[in-house]
């Protein structure tokens, strides 16, 4: 599988990436069998870039993901993972509820601070009995996870104090790469305009349906040399499933005009003899910009299937027919701005 630099580090990574919240039991139960199964078949196909982090199964998605790559031969994989959110244990069955199914029993408390990221990674590296991390992301610091207020108290904790952890540990040789893993622009901004990052990893910000990054994040990545890696291409499904009943955009079910754009969409990729899955994981690897597309699943067959759908390349001129500018949709609803 081909690869492409992160940021203006020598570190490279596999266009492809795997994601592994949904190894974490993210809606539904994962099994460690199952787990183990799913990665397998990610090496198989190629893919040598994993993420992961703490939150993901509150622990769990770390202890899988270690277990796997510790067999693996050290110098082909690289791994990320995030700080911002520090486990602490919590009494069997009082884990609050946060999507994970048969979560391990922790509980979370948000830390961006020079301490809490040093103890964060710390915490990482026993998780995964692993002696290296490649890239560490900031996790869901912004306005969209934590609300204005607070929020700008994390912002000036991380810029006052969490950056010089992510500084040292990459001047130290300990990582070789830092970035932010958000799903909101604003927050990238802010960060990128008091600090140097390598990396973005931004959950649904550049899509086929969302192009929220396309106005000012995209060109102040180009112009300060820091790499995108894109997650969330299917919109939280709607781009895999089209505009079926219980669709849902953006983790919550999709208004009658994102259904309408989307069924756009689907009709656009009918009509060049391709399900619309394939544009959308294609979409985001022809921006320079982006180092990989970061693909989760916790099963093998899913995995599989979304491999093929990068396979044959779709043509440069059949994307301009699904911006979502240019669409025939119903009046524009209160989401408009982000589609």
């Amino acid at each position: 599988m081909k690869t492409r630099k992160i940021g203006k580090t020598e570190l490279k990574v596999t266009e492809i990436s795997f994601g592994a919240a949904a190894l974490g039991g993210l809606y539904r139960a994962c099994p460690r069998e199952q787990a183990m199964e799913t990665l397998e078949a990610a090496w198989a196909s190629g893919i040598r870039y994993f993420d992961v982090a703490p939150w993901y199964g509150l622990g769990l998605a770390e202890r899988y993901v270690g277990d796997f790559l510790r067999a693996k031969p050290e110098k082909e994989y690289v791994l990320s993972t995030k700080v911002g959110r520090l486990l602490r244990p919590v009494p069997s069955g009082t884990v609050p509820d946060y999507s994970y199914v048969d979560p391990l029993s922790f509980d979370a408390d948000y830390d961006y601070s020079y301490d809490g990221i040093m103890r964060s990674v710390d915490f990482s590296y026993a998780r995964l009995g692993l002696n290296r991390i490649d890239i560490l992301y900031v996790h869901d610091i912004g306005s969209y996870t934590h609300g204005a207020a607070k929020n700008a108290v994390h912002l000036k904790n991380f810029l006052n104090s969490g950056i010089k952890a992510l500084e040292e540990l990459k001047s130290s040789g300990a990582i070789k790469a830092f970035g932010l893993g958000v799903n909101e622009v604003p927050v990238c901004l802010d960060v990128m305009r008091n600090a140097d990052i390598d990396a973005i990893l931004m959950a649904g910000r550049y899509t086929l349906l969302d192009r929220s990054a396309v106005a000012e994040l995209l060109p102040l990545c180009r112009k300060k040399g820091t790499s995108l890696v894109v997650g969330g291409v299917f919109n939280s499904g709607i781009l895999a499933t089209g505009p079926v009943p219980g669709s849902h955009f953006d983790y919550m079910p999709a208004t009658p005009h994102v259904l309408a754009k989307v069924g756009a969409m689907e009709d656009i990729a009918k009509r060049h003899g391709v399900v619309l899955a394939a544009p959308a994981l294609q979409f985001p690897l022809r921006e320079p910009a982006v180092s990989s597309v970061l693909i989760g699943t916790a099963k093998a067959s899913s995995l599989k299937r979304n491999m093929e759908l990068f396979e044959p390349a779709l043509p440069d001129t059949i994307f301009p027919e699904f911006d979502p500018l240019t669409l025939v949709a119903p009046p524009l609803g209160e989401d408009a701005v982000r589609v």
